[in-house]
């Protein structure tokens, strides 16, 4: 009896220690004025900010190959981030348009970054995405939608670049996204959003999916499981 009661008691300790864990935090460092979206990470814009990474299966498992560097930044107008992505085969979409956005561009290799402003909902966020070609999307998602991909058709503004370096075998992909798509007031340090950070990597039937916060599901669109962005002061030099 008392062991069964104790493992009762490890149990419910165990739950309420998963309940009030504080969530993993992203750190986004200020800077004195908008750039164009660079996909060098040895710029001076890109070497004041802060480096997370995705090594992760969806389930959690390691997935050190495609270990992601992602560095983000932000002004009074604009939040950046820039994947430093590790491949072995590419999945490309052939015939690529970076003019306009990619219907279904999450079929291909692309770094997503899922992001909300709305503690109370969490069922609405946005997410963009990028290709190795320069190809993009960006979706309003509202989870309560029978369609959420319909989101697809909302116009965000913002803008990427890309890279394919061959020889090292990694690619680049920078974005820079309006505040005003994120929310209805300036940001300021301190500010926090919801996020989370994916890739999709290679051809079926070796597709890989790596995330920064595992979503213990077949899906990346587990709001739940979203860790934190924090808008933080410019570093001084």
């Amino acid at each position: 009896m008392r062991d069964g009661v104790l493992a009762c008691v490890l149990v419910l300790v165990a739950a309420q220690t998963l309940m009030t864990a504080e969530p993993a935090v992203m750190k986004s460092t200020k800077a004195r004025e908008d750039v164009a979206p660079s996909t060098d990470p040895t710029v001076p814009f890109w070497r004041g900010a802060r480096a997370v990474f995705t090594d992760k299966a969806p389930y959690g498992q390691s997935q050190p190959r495609y270990r992601t560097e992602i560095l983000s930044r932000w002004t009074e107008k604009n939040l950046y981030f820039l994947f430093v992505c590790p491949y072995e085969v590419l999945n490309l979409k052939p015939s690529p348009d970076s003019s306009s956005e990619t219907f279904q561009l999450w079929d291909w290799d692309v770094a997503e970054v899922f992001i909300g402003s709305d503690f109370q909902n969490i069922s609405r966020y946005k997410e963009f995405e990028i290709s190795p070609q320069g190809e993009w999307v960006d979706l309003d998602i509202d989870l309560s939608k029978p369609h959420h991909e319909d989101g697809w058709k909302w116009n965000s503004g913002f803008t990427v670049a890309a890279r394919i370096d061959p020889t090292a075998k990694i690619w680049y992909g920078a974005m820079r996204i309006p505040f005003s798509a994120l929310q209805s007031h300036a940001p300021s340090v301190g500010d926090n959003f919801r996020i989370n950070l994916f890739r999709s990597q290679g051809p079926q039937p070796n597709r890989t999916e790596v995330v920064w916060q595992p979503t213990m599901s077949h899906t990346f669109h587990a709001p739940e499981k979203f860790g934190l962005l924090r808008l933080i002061a410019e570093v001084p030099k």
